[in-house]
């Protein structure tokens, strides 16, 4: 069974290629800019703290003096 190559099939594929493409560009830039934003994040968050002595490393350490 063969197709026929009609103009209204290439103007449903041109629009469905038109389609994809624009879904395509979006979802790009979109991704693109929630990369952007997750490494500057992550570049410009604190910086790490040091960790804190317990009250019960504190008390061991001044009973050893």
């Amino acid at each position: 069974m063969g197709t026929s190559l009609t103009p209204e099939l290439w103007e449903r594929f041109a629009v469905l290629l038109v389609a994809a493409m624009g879904v395509t560009f979006v979802l790009t830039a979109v991704f693109d800019a929630l990369a952007v934003r997750l490494l500057r994040r992550r570049v410009q968050g604190p910086p790490p703290q040091a960790p804190r002595r317990s009250e019960t490393a504190e008390h061991h350490a001044s009973a050893r003096c």
